[in-house]
């Protein structure tokens, strides 16, 4: 497969995630739209209206500047900056909400696919080219975080489902990249240790841990992990994408289970 392939199989599968997430935002009932979700200070509606307005963004719409306060949720310069665009949106209708993910992501997904990004190392544009995003990770992030946004209104609003797309296999297996990080310098797990994480639906994944304190993927020459985690892909998001604990029994531990809790502990990536 090509760059440009790759990148295009991307495009599609970003499209897919917002067709999904707004066909169940059309099903919010009216009285649902303040329903909490697992993100801190985010209801349904700040969810809808944080989509909204990276979408308009990435379509060419300026970011309007307001006033937030003081909101301990929203952390650090691109923690305030998105918390402008939710904050920006708060007395928009659902239906309007809707209308303008649609009505961006329409523009942007034209210009896609009638100028094709061929370079992936380019830089992304607008303000995420400023922050130092190029296109291909610009093009990997935007159907993760639709998509987890979508889990996110769906866990809220007890509506589970979408667990199986394109979309949802994308997410867990960028976020799976991640396990070296999280087990050698989150978990701390000691030089030598073997970890093992089977997440249902995907290739296991596991990490070991170098003489530097450094995680690397791991074989079959690295000998039997000391953890196996085993999890399905729904609580492997969750924790991963930091939005709750682990209930007790939902991941299987086999082996060392000081180690294991360590790394559940440490497995959220996402801000």
């Amino acid at each position: 497969m090509t760059e440009q392939e790759r990148l295009a199989a991307l495009v599609a599968v970003w499209w897919e995630a917002v067709d999904s997430f707004t066909r169940v935002l059309e099903h919010v009932a009216v009285d649902q739209w303040r329903t909490p979700t697992d993100l801190p200070g985010w209801d349904v509606h700040a969810v809808a209206a944080h989509t909204a307005h990276l979408e308009a963004l990435l379509a060419g719409r300026d970011h309007e500047e307001v006033e937030i306060g003081q909101v301990p949720h929203a952390r650090g310069v691109m923690g305030r900056f998105t918390e402008q665009g939710v904050v920006a949106r708060r007395t928009m209708t659902p239906d309007a909400l809707i209308s303008e993910i649609r009505e961006s992501t329409t523009a942007r997904h034209t210009r896609l696919l009638a100028d094709p990004p061929t370079d992936p190392s380019a830089p992304a544009p607008g303000v995420f080219g400023a922050l130092g995003w190029t296109t291909g990770l610009l093009l990997r992030n935007r159907p993760l975080d639709v998509w987890m946004h979508e889990q996110d209104v769906r866990r809220a609003l007890g509506m589970p489902g979408n667990l199986d797309s394109a979309p949802a296999v994308h997410s867990a297996d960028y976020l799976m990249e991640s396990l070296p990080y999280v087990v050698a310098k989150r978990a701390q797990a000691p030089a030598g240790s073997v970890v093992r994480v089977e997440v249902a639906g995907h290739e296991p994944a596991t990490v070991v841990v170098g003489d530097d304190g450094r995680g690397r993927p791991g074989t079959a020459e690295d000998g039997e992990p000391a953890v196996t985690l085993a999890m399905d892909r729904e609580t492997f998001v969750v924790l991963a994408g930091g939005r709750r604990p682990v209930e007790p029994g939902v991941v299987a531990v086999e082996g060392d289970a000081a180690l294991g809790e360590r790394v559940l502990a440490s497995m959220g990536v996402t801000p």
